[in-house]
């Protein structure tokens, strides 16, 4: 099933779509205007000699766009869409080298030679950003001179780097899930076979690590080796990635299965509740098992865009739900969180606790990435907001599956379905929801197959035992299984209604998450709920806040609420002392909020994890 074959039209996601097409598309161009970015390769196509503005992977976020633009031209038609990566493409190609190289900071006049600093030249991560673009283009509206541009490169890379030549790999991985999607775009095995190639040279010390070591590059143990995701959590997921392209081609099981491997340990030991990866400020990294501290969670925005990206081919080779299920999870706890309202300010971490009130950004210059404790409308290192912006315009690629047996709705947001099943037969579906504020999911058959098929629903691990199915005949049932299948007849239009149970719910961490023991969350339907001080009584801190063993949250109209009582805070020269416990001082109510829409209200305090008291 293609993007094409999905329209969604209202609800919760389709207001991102309408503010990423008509703000953050031109407040990304606008920055990388302003900072010099796009005229580096004006400066490269003249062949003039001055330094490159932006960091060595400015090109990425440029390409990045590209494809944002590529999906939102198909998506909406807009007319400055369409005429943007026209002319914005159009400066790249100009660029291009006559072998084919392409790259704004290295191997013109006055600069460094190409490929002479694989370990952080980011030139291949740059070159696989492009040709993914080039991908989204293709698929969207053919070839053109930007995707030939795109051919180009790949051809010089496989040349640059195959048998006998440059036996290495970037430090980012990025290029090997760009070739395979090539090749499945052109049919030219070449390209599948370089990213094999790259695959097959990672993790076997081609990269000078220096003091950081090679686990941060993935380059400590071949891919089909490793148990577990590790060192800088954005070049991992994105390895991985490429990592099941390859083994979907070549059908290797063993390959698959030791993503899948890597990927269900990740997911058990070291992903936040949001399903934010990375727990590490140094180096961006996984940490150890169950290390997964709150306050310092870095759970970057990019690394939530690879993990849903990298469930996604697990999803489409496997079929499981689990892997749709980590989706939903990240798109509306990190994916949205990262932009704001408008859509022009970003959060390039994404803590699921803040200790004081932040600082507001500047908005005449970049922000620190890391630094920022606000979101900010631009960063020295801007790969999020570009991240954010791809991802939400190719967000219908990641609705619906099919199969031998019929089709699968793994995401919910109202819209339509028109695509053809395994046996060649149209079918088209009308989506009803306004999820994830309501649980009522409509699905309407408008034309049906001529033979019998199967309708599925996947229903989130945290519905099943409490989820109902009306099948077309009314007949309703409690749903245990996380895929809901209704059986229906050749040419039968009918409609099918599940209901999702989004009462707010206790979450207790696994104990041995040791920053996290004694503490609870509270989630509704596939959204993590957290507390704000701007909700508390004025002067009261959430540090102060804690919650009964028998509280329960109550439904709110905007999230939730929870009893809770504010801890007396003493003055005690030394912040230990028996066991006897703390008298509270007063009882007070906790507001709850979904977490995307934490820090609109301005700087403040804000908990995911709220303290619990002994029973």
């Amino acid at each position: 099933m293609s993007a094409a074959d999905v329209r969604i039209t209202g609800g919760f996601w389709a207001q991102r779509q309408e503010v990423n097409a008509t703000a953050s598309l031109r407040h990304c161009l606008s920055w990388m205007e302003r900072l010099g970015w796009t005229a580096n390769f004006d400066r490269v196509a003249r062949g003039e000699e001055a330094p490159s503005a932006g960091r060595e992977f400015a090109d990425s976020e440029i390409y990045k766009l590209l494809e944002a633009l590529a999906w939102e031209s198909a998506r909406s038609g807009d007319a400055w869409v369409e005429e943007t990566f026209r002319s914005l493409s159009a400066r790249v190609v100009a660029a291009q080298q006559p072998d084919g190289y392409l790259n704004t900071r290295f191997g013109g006049p006055g600069q460094e030679p190409r490929y002479s600093d694989l370990e952080w030249g980011h030139e291949l991560y740059c070159a696989g950003h492009l040709i993914q673009a080039a991908v989204a283009r293709a698929r969207t509206a053919g070839r053109d001179e930007f995707v030939e541009a795109a051919i180009r490169l790949a051809d010089h890379i496989c040349e640059a780097f195959g048998p006998g030549r440059i036996e290495r790999v970037d430090g980012h991985p990025e290029i090997e899930p760009a070739l395979a999607e090539l090749y499945r775009v052109t049919g030219d095995r070449r390209y599948l076979e370089q990213a094999r190639l790259f695959l097959q040279r990672r993790g076997t010390g081609t990269l000078d690590h220096g003091e950081i070591g090679p686990e941060y590059f993935q380059d400590d143990v071949p891919v089909r080796d490793a148990d577990v995701l590790r060192g800088h959590a954005v070049r991992a997921l994105y390895l991985s990635m490429g990592a099941v392209d390859v083994a979907v081609e070549d059908r290797d099981a063993e390959l698959l299965g030791a993503v899948t491997r890597q990927w269900r340990n990740t997911v058990a030991r070291r992903t936040y509740l949001t399903g934010g990866m990375g727990s590490r400020h140094e180096g961006e990294s996984f940490g150890d098992d169950f290390e997964l501290p709150s306050d310092r969670a870095y759970s970057e925005t990019c690394a939530g865009v690879a993990s849903v990206m990298l469930s996604h081919r697990l999803l489409l080779a496997e079929g499981r739900p689990e892997y749709a299920d980590l989706i939903e999870r990240t798109l509306f706890n990190v994916v949205a969180t990262s932009p704001d309202a408008a859509g022009t300010s970003f959060f390039y971490v994404n803590p699921l606790q803040r200790n004081a009130p932040g600082t507001e950004a500047e908005t005449d210059r970049p922000s620190p990435r890391a630094a920022s404790s606000q979101r900010a409308h631009w960063f020295d290192v801007s790969c999020c907001p570009t991240n954010v912006a791809r991802t939400l315009a190719s967000l219908s690629g990641y609705v619906a599956t099919t199969s031998d047996r019929g089709l699968q709705l793994q995401q919910y947001a109202e819209g339509t379905i028109d695509t053809r099943l395994a046996s060649g037969d149209r079918v088209r579906i009308r989506v009803e929801t306004d999820y994830p504020w309501s649980g009522t999911v409509t699905v309407a058959v408008e034309e049906a197959p001529g033979e019998d098929w199967t309708l599925a629903l996947r229903v989130p691990a945290w519905a099943r035992g409490r989820a109902r199915i009306a099948d077309a005949t009314g007949a309703e049932r409690v749903v245990e299984e996380a895929l809901a299948e209704v059986p229906m007849s050749a040419g039968e239009l009918a409609t099918v209604r599940l209901e999702l149970p989004l009462e707010p719910r206790l979450t207790l961490p696994d104990p041995r998450i040791d920053s996290l023991r004694s503490s609870v969350a509270v989630e509704a339907g596939p959204l993590v709920l957290c507390a704000e001080s701007v909700d508390l009584p004025a002067g009261t801190s959430l540090r102060s806040v804690a919650v009964p063993a028998d509280a329960a949250p109550a439904a709110m109209a905007d999230g939730a609420e929870l009893a809770g009582v504010h801890v007396h805070e003493g003055e005690d020269p030394w912040p230990y002392g028996p066991a006897e416990a703390a008298e509270p001082d007063r009882e007070i109510r906790i507001p709850l909020i979904p977490y995307h829409r934490w820090a609109e209200r301005g700087p403040s305090e804000m908990r995911v994890w709220l303290p619990r008291l002994p029973a």
